[in-house]
């Protein structure tokens, strides 16, 4: 009987470590991901819309789905690590807590390599580089501006936490409204007259000019001054990470005609987006 019983045993561990050895196999599948942050709001980078057109990805644990520049950009690294693309959709301020953490991957965002970000997380290579505009409405008081200093007495913004609000202390006199959490709080607010022009990126002025004929992007003879690292845009990487030379070799394959091909078509698909 003993014997019995002991051979029963056998079979129940054999059984218990076989399960057990699947369920490792399925634990894999995590590590077969690429999870991308992005607050997928911030358009031609990256946006919101409601179906795959255009080969958007789908937002995790959600029904939408997320296009762009920097989605396309996300989609040629996941496919050259061999991995899924996951995309989360994260509030731009939770984003380097949520790479720090763990629970993504990578940043492709329109982040810039920032020395301050560089103390907490590390970079890629450069996978984009713009210049500095500001936003008005079309018609306006400012429609017409050529420096930056043609905004004095305005009442001008920028997004929280980005080099495009510390850049409006340029402005002799400006009144410096309030950073704004989003692109699209800051567009609503501009075309409702609450602010006078927001500072953005060329590409998504772009966008917000098609999205929008009320808004119109100025850009300017007499400029902002901002150095490389805050024009350039990178993927942003936990410490040390193995993957970093992976996807700056992956980026490295991408030509400076492409990324403005890719950049078109995402400016291109942009009003079809939330």
């Amino acid at each position: 009987m003993k014997k019995k019983i002991s051979a029963i045993l056998l079979i129940i561990m054999s059984v218990v470590m076989t399960l057990t050895g699947c369920g490792s196999k399925g634990n894999a599948s995590e590590e077969d991901t690429f999870k991308v942050g992005m607050e997928a709001g911030y358009p031609p980078f990256n946006w919101t819309q409601k179906d795959d057109s255009n080969g958007a990805v789908k937002i995790e644990g959600t029904s939408e789905y997320a296009g762009g520049y920097d989605v396309e950009i996300a989609k040629k690294i996941a496919e050259g690590l061999g991995k899924k693309l996951v995309i989360v959709k994260t509030e731009w301020d939770g984003l380097v807590p949520a790479l720090v953490s763990g629970k993504i991957d990578g940043i492709i965002a329109g982040m810039s390599p920032t020395a301050e970000r560089r103390k907490t997380i590390d970079f890629s290579n450069n996978y984009y580089k713009s210049q500095l505009v500001m936003m008005v409405k079309k018609g306006g008081k400012y429609d017409n501006a050529t420096s930056i200093q043609d905004f004095s007495g305005a009442k001008v913004t920028g997004q929280l936490n980005t080099f495009h609000y510390s850049v409006i202390d340029q402005i002799k006199g400006v009144n410096k409204e309030t950073a704004m959490d989003n692109f699209p709080a800051m567009r609503v607010a501009l075309e409702a007259g609450v602010l006078d022009g927001y500072v953005s990126e060329r590409p998504e002025g772009i966008s917000a000019e098609s999205a929008n004929s009320n808004l119109k992007m100025v850009e300017f003879k007499d400029g902002f001054v901002a150095s490389e690292e805050d024009t350039t845009t990178a993927v942003g990487l936990r410490k040390d990470s193995e993957l970093t030379s992976k996807i700056n070799e992956i980026l490295s394959k991408t030509t400076l005609d492409e990324q403005t091909k890719i950049m078109e078509n995402a400016i291109k698909n942009q009003p079809a987006a939330k």
